[in-house]
């Protein structure tokens, strides 16, 4: 009543025409779309200094000005760059790869890398510059 199964073997040395084993082949995967964006920084607040944001708020950043910004890829740091205007829309021009050690060291940190570790609150809202209706 037990059949017996039988599993193939399959040459895993084997290589596809002209691929190397060093190179794996990602031709397949260059039309998935990813998002990319930019962050010039983050900040943390409270719940209430949230609440108390308004127009005209000015919500203060770790990132200190000059700094390169961070290019991520479905929310992963994987290079950093200077921001450009390219006919009249900004753009990011790239002067450093990460490798996977820094970029997984960023995603998991984020900006508290940028501020010496600091993760306490570091927002500077100044509600006094809102426009008064």
């Amino acid at each position: 009543m037990t059949d017996a199964i039988e599993y193939e073997q399959f040459d895993q040395t084997a290589q596809p025409d002209g691929a190397s084993s060093s190179e794996p082949d990602l031709s397949r995967l260059s039309d998935i779309p990813m998002e990319l964006s930019v962050e010039i920084g983050r900040t943390h607040m409270t719940v209430g200094e949230t609440l108390e944001l308004g127009v005209g708020s000015v919500v203060t950043l770790e990132r200190e000005a000059g700094q390169p910004v961070d290019l991520l890829v479905n929310g992963t740091a994987i290079a950093r760059g200077e921001v450009i205007v390219v006919d009249e829309q900004y753009g990011l021009r790239v002067t450093e790869i990460l490798d996977s050690q820094q970029d997984g060291e960023q995603s998991r940190n984020g900006a508290a890398a940028d501020a010496g570790g600091d993760s306490s609150p570091q927002a500077a809202v100044d509600p006094s510059a809102a426009p008064q209706d």
